[in-house]
């Protein structure tokens, strides 16, 4: 899920859309009401986040590093104003990246996966066994041939990859793929896409890579 900060619903919308054409998840705010919610969320929906885009946020300055006490996710500026000084300001305010609008929303995603490799140590792709998972949009490859999955497939995929060795909750899966704040999707459909998602893995692979426990969630296995 992807965190944006604008005050201008219009924005918030058109970015919800086309995050949502790449299977991404956003969750958006005013800037006075995102102040309050990133200083009381819980930590475990916060684990849900990729990253922060602030955009225009009038007089109300967001502050990179209030994020910054919460959680390690990329703050990335998006900004309207092509001048030097406004960038570095920006920088100084302690943003992780600079954007300068317009940009194409698959720059933005290549854009915190380079962050987020460089400052968390994550991998370009993870590997379990013969099957090779991209962290950037790309299909899985299963014996360096290409898997074709529909968007929130991949996603979950992505999702457990990059949790290799750990458990996630069906929870934290929806929260991550559909947003904290989705009230029109019900939590269950978690269990329709993972269902469908091992079906396929386990007609390529010869063995199904996904370990699930009642209660305590799903982690890949090789």
């Amino acid at each position: 899920m992807i965190v944006i900060v604008d005050e201008r619903e219009l924005v918030q919308e058109g970015y919800h859309s086309l995050f949502d054409r790449e299977g991404v998840a956003t969750a958006s705010f005013r800037s006075n009401e995102f102040g309050e919610w990133v200083t009381s969320v819980a930590d475990e929906d916060l684990k849900s986040v990729q990253a922060f885009l602030i955009g225009d946020c009038g007089d109300s300055a967001v502050s990179p590093r209030a994020i910054r006490d919460r959680t390690g996710a990329p703050v990335i500026a998006l900004s309207e104003h092509h001048s030097l000084e406004n960038t570095l300001m920006l920088f100084e305010s302690g943003v992780d990246d600079v954007i300068r609008k317009p940009v194409h929303i698959r720059e933005i995603l290549a854009r915190i996966s380079a962050i987020r490799r460089r400052v968390q140590d994550e991998q370009e792709h993870t590997e379990i066994g013969p099957m090779r998972v991209f962290m950037d949009g790309r299909e899985p490859e299963i014996n360096g041939e290409p898997l074709p999955l529909p968007r929130r497939e991949r996603r979950i995929l992505e999702y457990l990859a990059s949790n290799r060795g750990r458990r996630v909750t069906k929870s934290q899966v929806f929260n991550a793929i559909y947003g904290i704040f989705d009230d029109e999707v019900e939590e269950n459909v978690v269990e329709s896409h993972i269902s469908k998602l091992r079906k396929k893995l386990r007609e390529r692979l010869g063995f199904d890579p996904i370990d699930s426990k009642r209660f305590l969630g799903y982690r890949l296995v090789a």
